[in-house]
């Protein structure tokens, strides 16, 4: 997938690694490098997101997730779609998952049998 920025043409690499560290809320991605780049307050985002000032604070204070509503508001605004918004969220709800639950999980058993190893 491409993204277009300012007539450039940007690629989008996946890595697939395993990490050790939890990945970055989306909502510190949006505070750090979106909003403090354009110079905007949390106020005049929200505005021009379409959404109240607090839900967004909720979002960049990465107490709440970004939901499917939030990543198409953010992607059309950021220009770069809602798809890495949500790769992002996906990404941090996973590892803090697994995380959470390594215990439980190591106790089940893994399928061997041919049936869903296609």
């Amino acid at each position: 997938m491409n993204n277009i920025i300012e007539g450039k043409t940007m690629a989008e690499y996946f890595v697939k690694r395993p990490l050790k560290r939890p990945p970055i809320h989306p909502g510190e991605i949006l505070r750090e490098d979106v909003l403090k780049n354009l110079g905007l307050s949390v106020s005049e985002a929200a505005r021009r997101l379409g959404v109240s000032r607090q839900q967004l604070h909720r979002v960049l204070a990465c107490t709440h997730p970004i939901t499917t509503e939030m990543a198409l508001r953010i992607g059309k605004f950021a220009g770069n779609g809602p798809g890495i918004w949500l790769r992002m969220q996906q990404a941090y709800d996973l590892w803090h998952a697994e995380h959470r639950m390594a215990d439980e999980l190591s106790k089940i058993e893994s399928l061997t049998s041919d049936c869903c190893n296609t």
